[in-house]
Formats: structure tokens, sequence, C-alpha cells
């Protein structure tokens, strides 16, 4: 995997990352990776985080499926965790998924295998 992707594997075929700017769609790509999940909301930090619709045009260039489900970082409901997993069950894998630092996306991905 390229150094510019600072992952870590949540599973064989999930990996979290921190936050992603549109030119990492295509690095994700090259090494593999088929579907991109953002966690974040638009402008959370301020305007100097890429948007959604920025995000998803680069992944989409890249060939990449690309999905945005956005959740708070200190609370995630039950219908935000049952489409987490309903994401996890459908979209292509390898599946990297992404928010701030990586931890809410961890998180997320923890209470959507039911821990």
């Amino acid at each position: 995997m390229s150094s510019n992707l600072a992952l870590r594997a949540l599973a064989p075929d999930v990996c979290v990352s921190a936050q992603l700017q549109p030119e990492a769609m295509a690095e994700a790509a090259t090494a593999g990776f088929r579907s991109i999940v953002n966690n974040r909301p638009d402008f959370e930090h301020g305007p100097d985080q890429p948007t959604s619709a920025a995000l998803e045009a680069a992944a989409r260039a890249a060939g990449l499926e690309y999905r945005h489900l956005p959740v708070d970082g200190a609370y995630q409901s039950p219908e935000q965790i049952a489409a987490f997993a309903a994401l996890l069950r459908d979209l292509p894998r390898p599946l990297l998924v992404f928010c701030r630092s990586g931890a809410r996306s961890a998180k997320l991905y923890q209470a959507a295998q039911g821990g």
C-alpha cells in the first residue's frame, strides 16, 4: 500500500483512515480498494474539509463506489449503525472507510458487527 494512505485494518478486506482528500481516491483505487465510505458530515470543522460531493466525484472518476453516511463523533444512532451494516454487506470490497481521525468509523464498524 502507498505510504500516503494512512490505513488501519479492521478486517482483511476493510480498512479505516483519517480524512481523505479527493486526490487520495485514485491512490485508493490503485491500492486495490473498490469502495469508499465517508462517515464525516460536510463542513464539520470548517470550509477546508473537502465536501462529500468533491470526494464522490474523485472516487467515481477513479472507478470506486462511494457512499456518504455522515455520523456524529459522539453518537451513532441504531438507524445509522444499521445503514452502515447494510453498506458493509452490499458494497464491493476491499472497502475503505474514513472520518476525521478514523476513530468514529472504527467505532461504527464495531457496532455494525454487533459489538
